[in-house]
């Protein structure tokens, strides 16, 4: 197990929003046992941040770029400001709005 703490921001892109996507994703980082959140963005994508040990935080961006929600198209995921970090800064993944 991954004792270093990794933080992620990501943008979804395809069809993201009106497919439970955000609802699958707050499933699945809880399943994983990350923290963040995830949003619609008006651009039509879902935009959050994960962070979590990093072999998890990587597992997370895996699903987020390949798998997603069932009825879900995913054709690009971006992530960025990736970086290591002292401590979680959330308690749990949720939905924003």
């Amino acid at each position: 197990m991954s004792s270093v703490l990794k933080s992620v921001d990501y943008e979804i892109l395809g069809r993201v929003q009106g497919v439970c996507f955000r609802m699958y994703t707050e499933e699945k980082a809880r399943k994983v046992g990350v923290v963040g959140w995830i949003r619609n963005s008006r651009e039509g994508t879902v935009t959050g941040q994960v962070q979590g040990p990093e072999d998890k935080v990587n597992e997370m961006m895996n699903w987020l770029a390949n798998v997603g929600s069932p009825s879900s198209k995913i054709e690009e995921a971006n992530f960025s400001n990736e970086r290591e970090i002292p401590k979680l800064d959330f308690d749990s993944f949720i939905t924003r709005y």
